[in-house]
């Protein structure tokens, strides 16, 4: 499955199991049955690069996806053209659906902030969480009341969003720090409480949400199977990280040389 444009994101659909959607460098989020490899519906409404996008697991149709244009859409799998958009002043970097609803999406922007909508009522957000000091790259749902979010102001920070509602929270639950992360996507992944990132040290770091600093790291070795030792590159970086589906103990992660790990957490 071929795109012209370099990709941004890909994402499965939770319930329709050989479907899923990508975006690309020229704002087109597109839909493919992997089975077939072929597309099955292109949405163009974009007018800049999309970063991300994000299936509904509640709602197997339901996708939103972030543009560097400053909006976040929605779409129906079954039409191309968008069932909703929500405009803000900024570049959008990630969008996340909560697991158990499809009514609600939180999402992070380039002005530092996360913002967290009732689908329902898109013209205003029901929180907006302030405190990070740079562009907001990922977001992640560690529960349906609890947020995680990943800035290159080199800190993951924890906020609780069942403390209210319509307002702005200053104030996050936990910081996390120990990787380094000023400049490029290094990935972010959560489970069962553990939260997994990449560094631009070229390591895997592991949280977990009750402790600030680091649990277990893990740096890429630079010897290569097949042609023994390499030199070391400080430019080298962990570029994607993600937690196996149901369980915590196993981690793929790649970094920005293509190598990809399997690593197992005991």
């Amino acid at each position: 499955m071929a795109s012209w444009s370099k990709f941004s994101s890909i994402c499965w659909n939770t319930y329709i199991k050989t479907q899923i959607a990508s975006s690309n460098f020229d704002g087109v989020v597109q839909v493919w049955d992997v089975t077939r490899c072929e597309m099955l519906v292109e949405m163009r409404e974009h007018e800049k690069r999309v970063w991300s996008i994000d299936f509904s697991s509640a709602d197997p149709i339901l996708l939103a996806s972030g543009s560097d244009d400053g909006s976040v859409k929605l779409w129906s799998v079954n039409q191309r053209t968008s069932i909703g958009t929500i405009k803000t002043k900024a570049n959008i970097c990630c969008v996340q659906f909560p697991s158990d609803s499809g009514r609600s999406l939180a999402f992070g922007s380039a002005d530092h902030r996360i913002y967290y909508y009732d689908l329902r009522n898109p013209k205003i957000p029901m929180c907006t969480l302030v405190g990070h000091n740079k562009t907001v790259s990922y977001v992640k749902f560690l529960d349906p009341s609890t947020i995680v979010a990943a800035s290159t102001d080199n800190m993951l920070k924890l906020w609780d969003i069942s403390v209210g509602i319509s307002r702005v929270i200053e104030t996050p639950f936990r910081s996390f720090t120990g990787h380094t992360n000023v400049k490029n996507f290094v990935g972010l992944s959560v489970s069962d409480g553990y939260i997994a990132t990449g560094s631009e040290t070229n390591e895997v770091f592991v949280y977990h949400k009750t402790f600030p600093m680091p649990a277990l790291s893990f740096k890429f070795n630079t010897r290569d199977p097949l042609s023994g030792p390499e030199a070391e590159d400080s430019t080298q970086f962990i570029s994607s990280v993600c937690w196996r589906s149901q369980t915590t103990s196993t981690l793929v992660a790649a970094n920005s040389t293509g190598n990809i790990k399997i690593l197992e957490m005991v």
